[in-house]
This record gives structure tokens, C-alpha cells and sequence, in this order.
């Protein structure tokens, strides 16, 4: 994806504690999220939103190819599962599966679709390239005053 310039909005994106291990995240653009720990309905845990932004990034990254292959009104819907390694506080391996309706493709032509979404996926979705190149994070506490 584009590197952003000094042009380009940057959105804002910031979460504000509402309860006991619940928090909503918001962006400058308005969307918001609820998140809490799994014990908590009705809201979505971080590494479940980790997971989500995985499989929305993919998807987003094969939109252009397969919209141009099976035309704009294509179904398809990406799962990611993957286990929390408790000890080490990690998520080792997700795995992403996109059911996707084929059948009007002959062997040949799914081949073909099926390698351009892996290229295009591997190529631009930046979700997925992160997370398999490692970021480095900082953290900053400062004071409220």
C-alpha cells in the first residue's frame, strides 16, 4: 500500500476505557469497536481484532482481482483462526481459509485466480506482510495532566 505523505490524512485512532478490562476503540473518521477480554459479550478481544484485521486485509487485497474475474457482486467470506500461545503471549501460526464460488472457472482458470490472490494478497496487504516481517513497537506512558 501507498506510504503515506505529509498530504495525506493521517486518522486518528485511540481507545478510551468504559468499564473493567472493556474499552471502545475510535478513529478519527468516527468508526468505533468494543473490546474487552473474552469473558465479556458483545465485544471482540485484541487478538480476535489482530485475526479480523488479517483476514479484512486480504480481502481487500484480492477485491481488484477476483471483482475483475467474478464480477462486483462476488461472495466471499475469509476465516482466520489460530491459537494464543499462552506462555509466550503469542499467536505462532493463523491460518486464513477464503470460500469463495468458483465454479464457473474451469480447473485451469481457478489455477490461474487462485495464484493471482495469493500474489496480490502477499504483494499489498499490509496487515499480513507485518505480521510475517515483525514491527517493532514503543510504548509511551505519559502523564494526563
Amino acid at each position: 500500500m501507498a506510504e503515506q505523505t505529509s498530504d495525506t490524512p493521517t486518522t486518528e485512532l485511540w481507545v478510551e476505557r468504559t468499564g473493567t478490562r472493556r474499552y471502545t476503540g475510535r478513529s478519527s473518521r468516527g468508526a468505533e469497536v468494543l473490546i474487552g477480554s473474552e469473558t465479556v459479550e458483545g465485544v471482540f478481544t485484541p487478538g480476535e481484532l489482530l485475526k479480523i484485521a488479517l483476514a479484512a486485509c486480504s480481502g481487500m487485497s484480492s477485491d481488484f482481482p477476483l471483482s475483475r474475474r467474478l464480477g462486483d457482486t462476488y461472495d466471499v467470506t475469509i476465516r482466520v483462526s489460530g491459537a494464543a500461545d499462552r506462555e509466550n503471549e503469542v499467536y505462532p501460526h493463523l491460518v486464513e481459509e477464503m470460500a469463495l464460488d468458483l465454479s464457473e472457472l474451469d480447473e485451469e482458470a481457478q489455477g490461474r485466480l487462485v495464484a493471482l490472490v495469493e500474489r496480490s494478497v502477499d504483494k499489498v496487504c499490509t496487515v499480513g506482510r507485518t505480521l510475517e516481517a515483525g514491527t517493532e513497537v514503543t510504548l509511551k506512558i505519559v502523564p494526563d495532566a
